[in-house]
């Protein structure tokens, strides 16, 4: 399993032969600037929720690959409606892609689209692939039923939002990295903009000293699972 990270909440991952995108925000993203948004490849687009930073480019990436469109029923209901391909699903639910299993997770947050209308309840994902497995925060508060994830799968990484003000912090990205069982960690949801900046050597030190591994990656590069 190969993870791109594309600035903000924006992941690219490469699981079964196939290519998902998760939450495209990239053409608004100064910091994503050298990002080609045409040249990504995508077989599936997945939303954790509505919010514009995490929506803006699915069209365009929709319409350039022909990619379905996973998220929670009202947002896919929404894309469905323009005649985009759409998988809904809804918290708990669970459903065995072409590439592996993917289950829909409880996200504390809000989900409203751009134009304010309803985006339904926010989530995140966990994906099982044949060897790796990996759970998607989205956009979230510390919540306890994170520590449901690992009595059904064994995660081999977290990805969490870090940044503070709209989501958890360090501190409490540290405890659900405990509530998760998985020490290895790549963080998102920070620096995009002024209310989310992080002291990165403090935020690595934290995970550290706490036994942990904790990655953020320049915009553009990957890791290997």
């Amino acid at each position: 399993m190969k993870i791109t990270f594309y600035g903000h909440a924006s992941l690219g991952i490469e699981v079964g032969g196939k290519n998902i995108i998760v939450d495209p925000y990239i053409s608004p993203n100064p910091k994503a600037a050298h990002i080609d948004l045409n040249a990504l490849k995508a077989d599936y687009i997945f939303l954790t929720h509505a919010h514009g930073d995490h929506i803006a480019d699915v069209e365009t990436l929709a319409k350039n690959t022909n990619a379905t469109i996973v998220s929670n029923a009202e947002i896919a209901g929404c894309y469905a409606d323009k005649g985009f391909k759409t998988h809904p699903m809804n918290h708990g639910g669970s459903w065995n892609f072409d590439f592996g299993k993917v289950k829909f997770v409880q996200a504390i947050h809000s989900s409203s689209f751009p134009d304010g209308s309803y985006g339904g309840n926010p989530g995140g994902f966990v994906i099982e692939g044949e060897h790796k497995n990996i759970y998607i925060a989205g956009d979230t508060a510390l919540t306890f039923d994170m520590q449901l994830i690992p009595l059904r799968t064994s995660l081999d990484l977290a990805i969490l939002p870090i940044g503070n003000n709209f989501t958890m912090d360090v501190e409490d990205a540290i405890i659900a990295s405990d509530f998760v069982e998985c020490d290895k960690i790549l963080g998102y949801h920070f620096d995009t903009f002024g209310f989310i900046e992080i002291n990165h050597q403090e935020a690595v030190k934290k995970f550290f000293d706490a036994g942990k591994d904790l990655m953020l990656l320049d915009i553009g590069t990957s890791i290997e699972l």
